[in-house]
């Protein structure tokens, strides 16, 4: 028989191993992201621009997670200028230091890379990242990010059929570095050329569902200035989540979203059998720009057709009156 001391030695070492291993399990996943950032071009409007690249890619990779999740994102800077990401609405905790604001981040220095490490700690929900110095949004860099609940943790709806995110922005065809010094003087920057779905202009951007299902589209508003009423033609959208806290179930035919917001929603694909528009349409302003995608049913018998359908323009009660009906 072993001596009492070595037994309880080894009852010890054994109870350690096993609290070890259920540590081990219980950490949280690690997701690793390498991007390289550089300048190439782009056609949003049909004419050809500089634009801020991801990995080649305007808009950038969406970054895809789930609560509690270990983000290691590694970027290498190859523009020939300082560069900054900001992560907007993730929560960072005792990590303000990478949150990608100006003055608690440094910008990354041409040629350098620098490691963001975030941690979705008890969060779930819609939102972007985007560039945040020397007006370089206006240049891109901008993509999306979901951050879904743990598959234990129930969410107050169906498990959709898909799962859509849907970047809106106004834009401009001048160089960032033009608006920039615009700004710089004092100046208000002009009306923009045009707004952008998934960095697509008018016709560009499409979404494939199939009839009967429903979906969920995640809508931020990654542009600069103006706010945008974003529907979809002979479709409602229930309203089910804003920037990571789920709301009461309200349904609308258009949603108001401001520069910087994110809403989901779902839709049901509850029509008959062909092409929808997806309008987006400034609001606020004297000239009403407006910008289609296409919602297509996977069976559709017939192309988009018909008037683009039409929503508020300049008025401000209505859309305050649609923020509080938000709950």
């Amino acid at each position: 028989m072993l001596p009492k001391s070595a037994l309880i030695w080894q009852l010890c070492v054994v109870y350690f191993l096993a609290m070890f291993a259920i540590v081990a399990r219980a950490e949280s996943p690690y997701r690793f992201f390498t991007w390289n950032v550089t300048y190439g071009d782009i056609y949003p409007l049909g004419v050809r621009q500089q634009g801020i690249l991801i990995n080649g890619q305007f808009p950038g990779p969406d970054i895809y997670s789930v609560t509690n999740d270990n983000l290691i994102i590694n970027v290498h800077n190859s523009l020939p200028e300082p560069f900054l990401i900001s992560w907007n609405g993730v929560q960072q905790r005792r990590n303000s230091y990478e949150d990608g604001v100006y003055g608690t981040t440094c910008p990354i220095p041409p040629g350098k890379n620098f490691t963001y490490i975030l941690q979705v700690k008890d969060q779930i929900g819609s939102y972007f990242y985007f560039p945040s110095v020397g007006f370089q949004k206006a240049a891109g860099g901008f993509g999306g990010i979901r951050i879904l609940s743990r598959p234990l943790i129930p969410v107050p709806f169906p498990e959709p059929a898909g799962d859509f995110t849907v970047l809106i922005g106004d834009w401009y065809k001048a160089n960032h570095n033009k608006l920039k010094s615009v700004l710089d003087r004092g100046h208000r920057l002009p009306s923009p050329d045009g707004i952008l779905i998934n960095g697509h202009g008018s016709n560009g951007a499409s979404f494939t569902v199939e009839q009967g299902k429903t979906y969920r589209f995640r809508i931020s508003n990654v542009g600069l200035q103006h706010s945008l009423n974003f529907r979809i033609q002979g479709h409602k959208m229930k309203l089910v989540e804003v920037e990571g806290t789920h709301t009461i179930q309200t349904t609308y035919s258009s949603l108001d979203v401001h520069v910087g917001q994110s809403y989901s929603v779902l839709v049901t694909m509850d029509q008959p059998p062909q092409d929808f528009y997806i309008a987006v349409s400034t609001r606020f302003t004297n000239k009403v720009l407006t910008s289609t995608g296409t919602l297509h049913y996977s069976n559709s018998a017939h192309p988009v057709s018909g008037p683009v359908p039409g929503g508020p323009t300049t008025q401000i009660d209505w859309s305050l009156n649609q923020a509080r009906s938000i709950r």
